[in-house]
């Protein structure tokens, strides 16, 4: 196959940078496209967890999630840590004995699969992990060690910097309007909203949320999950926690520069009854102040309610598209603990053909033309 040589990756989130970068690294002419600024869309407003331990439904989806963690490893290696990458593990606890016993049994299968897991009580994690928490003493806690959460925006600014250091080339605030092909179908052009046209060999599609609609444009249906979620932040003068964890009813991590992140299901459950995203807000802190007291001290600066890019299935579609040569996807929710693996393995697939096995269950073309 011969190399492409120019590349529009359309969407400038976590996986459109991991790919964009990796491209990057391997000689191709690199073109970001995004309506916004590098990561400042639903990457900043994820949990941004790095992990597999929420990833036992399917046991290839589990291992491309354990990829995905070692490639972080590796990527804080190659482009240092600071101060995206936070390796500090991850806590989880239940707050009724049915959940409890669910959660134990997850975490043997998880122990059966090989991960690493430790299980303590509510007082030993106070005393040796957090002591802010307010956790019953026998409350059985489970702790993943190997997991770490990520500032997504930081990380997307350092690919980019990076990338565009190497020659790649940035178009912030435009959107792709349409995507020109040649007679046999392959990509051509990509017209931008902005007036502008580029000749490219191939598109990435990226685009998180706007996936879909990107799909359309070279008449690929792209079917995706509507799934808005509910992230908050609260501003705090000095963090009482560090490391993310799930507590009953809600989710909590430190966020650097003084802040939280907080996100809960059972809050995403409200967000057709509470047209107010305050109020949600709101809500989230007033749970996290039940799991960590000291937060109740600590005022929400934003909320924030974000359409996750999950396809139909709720797996990622990623890879070449056979009916559109020229045209790849990278579309995930789970695009935090994923962007460094898929943005690896896309890239050697465009630049030097060829597919990966951990990516065989996650082609595009399990969804109909």
């Amino acid at each position: 196959m011969e190399r492409p040589e120019r590349v529009a990756v359309i969407g400038v989130g976590i996986l459109g940078a991991c790919v964009g970068w990796n491209l990057s690294r391997l000689g191709a002419e690199v073109v970001f496209i995004d309506t916004g600024r590098p990561g400042e869309g639903v990457t900043n407003w994820s949990f941004s967890w790095v992990n597999a331990s929420n990833k036992a439904t399917r046991k290839t989806y589990f291992d491309l999630n354990v990829a995905g963690m070692a490639a972080h490893r590796e990527l804080a290696g190659i482009i240092g840590p600071d101060p995206w990458w936070h390796p500090s593990g991850h806590l989880r606890w239940a707050g009724d004995p049915a959940a409890q016993t669910r959660l134990l049994e997850t975490t043997e299968l998880l122990a059966d699969w090989g991960y690493r897991v430790e299980l303590s009580t509510g007082a030993e994690v106070r005393r040796r992990l957090e002591p802010g928490l307010a956790i019953p003493d026998e409350v059985p806690v489970v702790f993943y060690p190997d997991e770490a959460w990520v500032h997504g925006r930081h990380l997307v600014r350092r690919l980019v910097e990076q990338a565009v250091a190497s020659g790649a080339e940035l178009r912030s605030g435009t959107a792709v309007r349409a995507i020109g092909t040649a007679a046999d179908g392959s990509v051509q052009t990509v017209a931008l909203s902005n007036g502008g046209s580029l000749d490219v060999d191939v598109v990435v599609n990226a685009a998180g949320p706007s996936a879909s609609h990107v799909a359309g444009l070279v008449t690929r249906r792209l079917p995706m999950r509507p799934e808005p979620g509910v992230v908050a932040r609260i501003s705090c003068a000095q963090v009482p926690l560090h490391r993310a964890m799930h507590a009953p009813h809600i989710e909590i991590r430190p966020d650097g520069d003084g802040s939280v992140v907080l996100h809960s299901r059972e809050i995403d459950a409200l967000i057709d009854a509470v047209e107010d995203p305050a109020e949600l807000g709101r809500r989230l802190h007033e749970l996290a102040r039940h799991a960590v007291p000291e937060l109740g001290g600590c005022p929400v600066a934003e909320t924030r309610v974000a359409n996750r890019p999950i396809p139909a299935d709720g797996f990622p579609s990623v890879g070449a598209v056979p009916s559109v040569p020229g045209y790849y996807e990278a579309v995930s929710h789970s695009g935090i603990t994923l962007g460094p693996v898929i943005g690896r393995l896309l890239a050697s697939e465009i630049l030097r053909g060829g597919t990966d096995e951990l990516l065989a269950d996650f082609r595009p073309e399990r969804f109909a033309p």
